[in-house]
């Protein structure tokens, strides 16, 4: 009672709620947008990597622009982020429930960018804000990280299944998606509307060149970039190896569950192995379980999905540490270089949409080169190893690039 009394009045539901709406919008999108395109409006997967690929090229130049405007927006920004939801909400139901009017892959370009520029913005003042909101609160940059990345997987979780119950119950289950993620958006900014004013601006802009030049900040960026890398890659493949290599139509969405779920549930716990026994080992430790999860993954056929349901669990846990604890170290670290935090967490959005570019431009026109097609059942065995190499050993080998990364981070400075 006393735990959830102080949560109430530190008003971390608010977080937790606003956390979710924003990954509900951002990683199952890159799951579910490229399938559904490819498969009600023909569009190819080659066409549909190349395009987000040069999307993720537009956010270099938006991302830190939006960093640079969010630290400058003081009494204003709860206007501005009223204004960024309604665009995030407009864009979902452009993307899901509206036929294009025109070539549907540039209705998809047109609705993706606004999602995803809308995206950028939100979160970016989001994470800036829990600059200022850790200092007021018990259990500091750790805690608030725990609560508002448990309701980000929550959202993730909530996001990635909706979509395949909501097939076969009403006539457009996407579109019905798309109304009742609008519906949700702006109750969750109503709910965080006191804290924009909270977080006004505490000092001066901070030039985005101090943020690169300090090197710790530095190197926590250059570790988010391949460290989320991984998850861009199974998030982009997860659906085609469910539905293609394991032979398991329908279970894309309570697999996808579990795996985000596992994530969320987890999310408390690494925190508390965090500060009991430092970030660093505990990520290490979440870290390998990855690489071996990944692993076991590359081993498995047509039937296995029990196993890779375990599997679901075990590297969806490891999700939960990257995405609390280093999202904390690097708002802590801005508390002294950036207190503002808009242009850092500008940079941080950067790395982790470029991860989803690497997905993109690589990962689909590979399979599309290996003559992979989204919902044929006959293919070829060359397009199955192929997604089975893509999905299980990439991210193998890019997670021990990130534990060579952390073990040259020295995270006490």
């Amino acid at each position: 009672m006393t735990i959830l009394a102080a949560s109430r009045g530190d008003r971390l539901y608010a977080w937790s709620l606003f956390g979710g709406i924003l990954s509900a919008a951002g990683l199952p999108i890159y799951i579910y947008a490229p399938n559904y395109y490819a498969e009600t409006f023909g569009v190819s997967l080659a066409g549909l990597g190349v395009l987000l690929f040069f999307l993720r090229l537009f956010d270099f130049v938006q991302d830190p622009i939006l960093g640079w405007i969010s630290e400058r927006l003081d009494s204003a920004r709860g206007l501005a982020v009223a204004f960024g939801v309604a665009i995030l909400a407009l864009s979902m139901i452009g993307l899901f429930a509206v036929t294009p009017p025109f070539a549907p892959i540039l209705w998809f370009g047109l609705t993706i960018t606004g999602l995803f520029t809308s995206f950028s913005f939100l979160t970016i003042n989001f994470y800036a804000a829990g600059i200022g909101k850790a200092e007021h609160i018990r259990g500091g940059h750790v805690r608030l990280a725990a609560w508002r990345e448990s309701g980000a997987l929550l959202g993730v979780c909530i996001a990635a299944v909706a979509p395949t119950l909501l097939i076969g119950a009403v006539v457009a289950p996407f579109a019905t998606f798309a109304i009742g993620f609008a519906v949700v958006a702006v109750v969750a900014a109503l709910a965080m509307a006191p804290e924009w004013q909270a977080s006004r601006a505490i000092s001066d802009p901070v030039p985005i060149r101090t943020i690169f030049g300090d090197g710790p900040a530095r190197r926590l960026l250059i570790l988010a970039l391949i460290n989320a890398t991984p998850l861009a890659v199974s998030s982009s493949l997860f659906l085609f190896f469910v539905e293609s290599r394991l032979a398991a139509p329908g279970l894309e969405g309570p697999l996808l569950v579990l795996f985000f779920l596992s994530a969320a549930l987890s999310a408390p716990g690494w925190s508390w192995l965090a500060s009991r026994f430092g970030s660093k080992p505990v990520l290490l430790s979440a870290m390998v379980l990855a690489i071996v999860s990944f692993g076991f993954t590359y081993t498995l056929g047509a039937g296995d999905w029990v196993p890779f349901a375990v599997i679901c669990v075990a590297s969806g846990a490891t999700i939960g540490a990257d995405l609390t604890l280093l999202p904390a170290l690097f708002a802590r670290r801005m508390a002294v270089v950036s207190p503002n935090g808009g242009q850092g967490f500008g940079l941080w959005s950067l790395v982790t949409k470029f991860s989803l570019a690497f997905a993109a431009v690589i990962l689909l026109p590979l399979l599309d080169w290996s003559g992979f097609e989204a919902g044929q059942t006959d293919l070829p065995a060359s397009a199955l190893t192929m997604l089975t190499v893509l999905y299980a050993l990439v991210p193998s080998a890019l997670k021990l690039a990130a534990i060579a990364m952390l073990l040259a981070i020295k995270l006490e400075d």
